[in-house]
């Protein structure tokens, strides 16, 4: 692993290898059944699931294999379903343009990625570097009703 990954694997409870198209369809299907398991809203299953499709999706577009992982994090009373998007791609040039709604680098594309991502989530970070990769983390808590 190079040096931009700050996260240790084998602390992830699940991990699906993006490398096919459906791979995307695997990562989606097994964060909806851990999110479940986990007792969050239908509501908050959708947004976690759509997350996890658009990062999936971002590896097997823009670099064709990477690694997407899951984990339950407690703190506290709080319970979250943390994901990890992870590549040793061409890395991200302009991370804040990047982030930006609307912003798009696949032609006929809504252009939601990143920012998205980000407004769908509780927590969000990222970290790019060119020619060596990209790690997005993001979690959402668990809400009681």
């Amino acid at each position: 692993m190079s040096m931009l990954i700050s996260i240790k694997p084998e602390e992830y409870d699940f991990f699906v290898r993006i490398n096919e198209e459906k791979d995307i369809v695997i990562a989606r299907q097994m964060v909806k059944d851990i999110a479940k398991k986990l007792g969050f809203s239908l509501a908050d299953i959708t947004k976690i699931s759509t997350v996890v499709s658009e990062l999936a999706r971002n590896i097997y577009r823009y670099v064709g294999e990477g690694f997407i992982y899951i984990r339950e994090r407690k703190e506290g009373k709080d319970v979250y379903i943390e994901l990890v998007a992870y590549d040793r791609g061409p890395g991200i040039e302009d991370i804040d343009l990047a982030i930006t709604g609307g912003f798009t680098t696949t032609k006929g594309s809504l252009g939601l990625g990143l920012s998205g991502v980000r407004r769908l989530m509780d927590e969000f970070s990222i970290k790019s570097e060119v020619g060596k990769g990209t790690l997005v983390i993001v979690a959402k808590r668990r809400r009681s009703f």
